[in-house]
């Protein structure tokens, strides 16, 4: 029963943690772009845009797909970027583990 104890304690410990590391994750940001730097986006650690800037070179009216592309392929690797740094900062606490219901 002694074990269970101590087992819940550094359950507790990890959960506040991983509570600290999230609200740490929302300050954090990374940058993406894509067009050679015509499309660039800010995502921080809790997967959400901050910023989205276009070259208005970029922008032309009559080949909007182009731009699209563009936004959804910066805004996408923002994403994984942002989700990579996530997964190395949980690392660091669960020691690599996945543990269910203790993640992002």
């Amino acid at each position: 029963m002694h074990n269970i104890g101590n087992i819940m304690k550094q359950a507790k410990k990890m959960q506040e943690k991983i509570g600290r590391l999230q609200e740490e994750l929302a300050t954090k940001t990374i940058e993406a772009q894509s067009g050679g730097g015509m499309v660039k986006v800010t995502v921080n650690g809790k997967f959400e845009i901050v910023s989205l800037k276009i070259e208005k070179e970029v922008v032309n009216p009559e080949d909007i797909d182009m731009l699209q592309d563009l936004i959804a392929a910066a805004v996408n690797e923002g994403i994984r970027k942002s989700q990579e740094m996530a997964s190395s900062e949980m690392a660091k606490i669960t020691g690599g583990l996945n543990l269910p219901g203790m993640g992002m």
